[in-house]
């Protein structure tokens, strides 16, 4: 059942190419962090190209809550008046996340070393995902945290005043951890330094820079080591969002995997830390031309030319790899059934603890349309079909995960039979266009009538 009302069952079937210009929403990364270093600095931040998604538009109201103003005044374009560093002020009520583990995580770190108290919550599926690994290190800044069994939502933060920095080492790789603990570093005196064994997305730590903060980062022995000055100043910005390459990932995928296929998703975000996907695709046989490179909003950026080519190959993902496409893994196991040969996928642990265990659902919902799988504990291996191989005709769970819907629409794409998700309502929390974006290339994909 959906965590967003009442359940939307959807399916995709094989039709003709898919043509035209893909325009993805905002990257869901940087809409996050531009409403709360929006919200901790002084004076007007002012957003463009804002993903207006409902993981995003939970930590907009959370920002009101905490004393922010913020205004759409466009689709797309926000301004957040904020209150400072250490301004925040105590909720009058619970804060409902929803859906976003990005905005729980983020927000209990940048309220943690102020003097007040709130509570969090969020939709079944938040309230099953582990709190621990934020608030573990946020106890070292003298944070309290009471919630349910095994560190779960709802939860209960109780601040810490007049904070010191602190050293932390991140037991997996996280951008989530990493970024919580550098918000609390903000309005801690002295230098919070966070080292990471593997680097993760660094939107946190350039999106810092710009608004001001004094971040540095250098690799030791140790690994990645990020060091922030505390208590600045933030003075506010003009923040650009490039668009998503995790949402820019499904309507490309599909694109690789229906014959005759040409498109163009423009002003995609090249992160070096975000674009694992597409260099392995690349590696697998795509033909994708990244044109137009140029810089917005701080971020390197490029339009994608996707072409169908033909079955890709499988490869073996390099394991160090696996932080700069996490979110992407469900999708790349779409391409990996139809593609020749094994595609194996290592080091994804991770997978298991994000909106639902996405190694266990994408393993299920294969093996539903056709396909072999193999799993343990950190691994996932596809045994490809080729390009027109996988049988599909299953109904497989989204488990409220809205990458596990949109792999499986995908596929839908390319199988022999129609392929439908029990529910497709979790897609609007990071991509509420997605259905009418594919109806404009020409995928056949419909809700089903209850």
């Amino acid at each position: 059942m959906s965590g967003h009302g009442h359940a939307i069952p959807m399916t995709a079937r094989r039709g003709r190419p898919l043509k035209g210009r893909a325009e993805v929403p905002g990257d869901k990364s940087i809409s996050h962090r531009s409403l709360i270093l929006g919200a901790l600095a002084v004076g007007r931040t002012e957003v463009t190209g804002l993903l207006e998604g409902q993981d995003v538009l939970d930590t907009a109201a959370a920002m009101r809550a905490f004393g922010a103003t913020v205004t759409q005044v466009a689709p797309g374009h926000w301004t957040v008046e904020g209150v400072g560093v250490g301004g925040f002020a105590e909720p009058k009520d619970v804060i409902d996340c929803g859906n976003s583990g990005t905005g729980v995580r983020l927000i209990m770190g940048c309220m943690a070393t102020s003097p007040i108290s709130a509570t969090f919550t969020g939709d079944a599926s938040l309230r099953k995902r582990p709190m621990g690994r934020v608030t573990d290190p946020l106890a070292l800044f003298g944070a309290r945290a009471y919630g349910r069994q095994g560190g779960r939502l709802p939860m209960t933060v109780v601040g810490a005043g007049d904070a010191t920095g602190v050293r932390y080492t991140v037991p997996m790789p996280s951008a989530q951890v990493k970024s919580a603990v550098l918000l609390a570093g903000l309005n801690a005196r002295g230098q919070t330094v966070v080292i990471e064994k593997e680097p993760t997305r660094d939107h946190s730590e350039r999106m810092l820079r710009g608004f001001g903060a004094e971040v540095a980062a250098e690799d030791g022995p140790e690994g990645r080591i990020i060091t922030l000055t505390g208590q600045p100043e933030l003075k506010p910005q003009r923040v650009a969002v490039p668009r998503d390459p995790s949402s820019a990932a499904f309507p490309v995928c599909a694109a690789l995997l229906v014959e005759g296929s040409d498109i163009l998703v423009p002003g995609v975000s090249q992160n070096p830390t975000r674009n694992g996907l597409y260099t392995t695709l690349v590696e697998m046989g795509a033909d994708i031309a990244f044109e137009n490179p140029r810089e917005e909003g701080g971020e390197p950026v490029a339009d994608l030319r996707v072409r169908f080519t033909g079955a890709l190959k499988g490869i073996a993902v390099p394991q160090e790899r696996a932080a700069s496409m996490i979110d992407e893994y469900p999708v790349l196991s779409v391409v990996a059934a139809c593609a020749t040969g094994t595609t194996v996928m290592r080091g994804v642990k991770e997978l298991r603890v994000k909106e639902s265990d996405r190694i266990d659902a994408m393993a299920r919902g294969l093996e539903a349309c056709g396909v072999r799988v193999e799993e343990d504990e950190d691994t996932l291996i596809v045994h490809g079909m080729g390009a027109d191989g996988v049988p599909g005709g299953a109904t497989c769970a989204t488990h409220i995960d809205h990458r596990i819907a949109m792999s499986f629409l995908v596929l839908g794409l390319a199988a022999k039979k129609p392929v439908s998700v029990d529910d497709g309502s979790p897609i609007a929390t990071s991509f509420p266009v997605f259905e009418g974006l594919m109806a404009g290339l020409g995928a056949d994909i419909s809700r089903v009538a209850g």
